[in-house]
């Protein structure tokens, strides 16, 4: 059985469609059909191909190295590793460092000079400055007012904080089998659209709406707003769930 035809059969036992199959692995349709056919000229060469045939095979659940052998097999073999003293020596010879010059004495000295004279310039305005900070209360002043904050009397409790209202949905996801799964956001843009595996985790954030189609009902376990939900549509079939801020609480 040739690469393509690999690649095409376990596609249709993972039940993808080549559309699935492009939108997980970013690989255009056009692209993927071809590689079906054993033609990878649209992959843009041998080592894009290799590249495609991991990504697919990844995505279809299948072991990709014995492919890209294959492929290397019929397509003039892998390329050669590279030395790590080819690849670092330099092409032309360093140069030799130039000769140091000696310190410029004069310009450090003018620096220092200048600090010393700064130092003194801020010791004498801090003496006048301390002078009037001690300087005696005027007689006959009238003693300040203690201020309301420091009047006695019972302080009055303040009344407890509101508590704020969600500013996003949270929808959490973690599968119990493989499942296919499609998430979108109120406006419709794809958050998410792809095959989970038991035990994979998601995440998804939304101003005000998510919404959910699940190939197998209860093939996830959903935590909404931070409450846990548990696996919807336990033993049913696909399954198009839709959340708001307020949810579960609405639910």
């Amino acid at each position: 059985m040739s690469i393509g035809e690999t690649l095409a059969n376990e596609r249709q036992r993972a039940g993808l469609s080549v559309t699935q199959v492009s939108l997980q692995t970013r690989i255009r349709e056009t692209v993927i059909r071809g590689m079906e056919a054993d033609d990878f000229a649209p992959c843009g060469g041998n080592f894009y191909a290799r590249g495609h045939i991991r990504s697919v095979s990844r995505v279809i659940g299948i072991d990709p190295e014995p492919l890209v052998a294959e492929f290397d097999a019929i397509h003039g073999g892998a390329p050669q590793p590279v030395s790590a003293i080819s690849a670092f020596e330099p092409e032309q010879p360093v140069r030799e460092f130039r000769e140091r010059r000696p310190p410029n004495w004069s310009a450090a000295m003018a620096l220092a000079l200048a600090l010393v004279v700064v130092y003194a310039v801020v010791q004498v305005v801090g003496q006048d400055g301390g002078e009037r900070r001690t300087a005696a209360p005027v007689a006959g002043t009238p003693a300040a007012s203690p201020s309301p904050s420091a009047s006695s009397g019972p302080t009055k409790k303040s009344d407890p904080v509101a508590a704020a209202p969600r500013t996003e949905v949270d929808v959490r996801a973690t599968a119990n089998r493989t499942v296919w799964l499609s998430v979108r956001d109120g406006d419709g843009e794809a958050l998410f659209t792809g095959i989970m595996r038991k035990g994979d985790q998601k995440r998804w954030t939304a101003d005000k709406e998510i919404d959910l189609v699940i190939g197998v009902g209860g093939g996830v376990d959903l935590t909404v707003n931070g409450k846990d939900l548990g696996a919807p549509g336990e033993g049913g079939g696909v399954q198009r769930l839709s959340f708001d801020r307020d949810d579960p609480e609405a639910a």
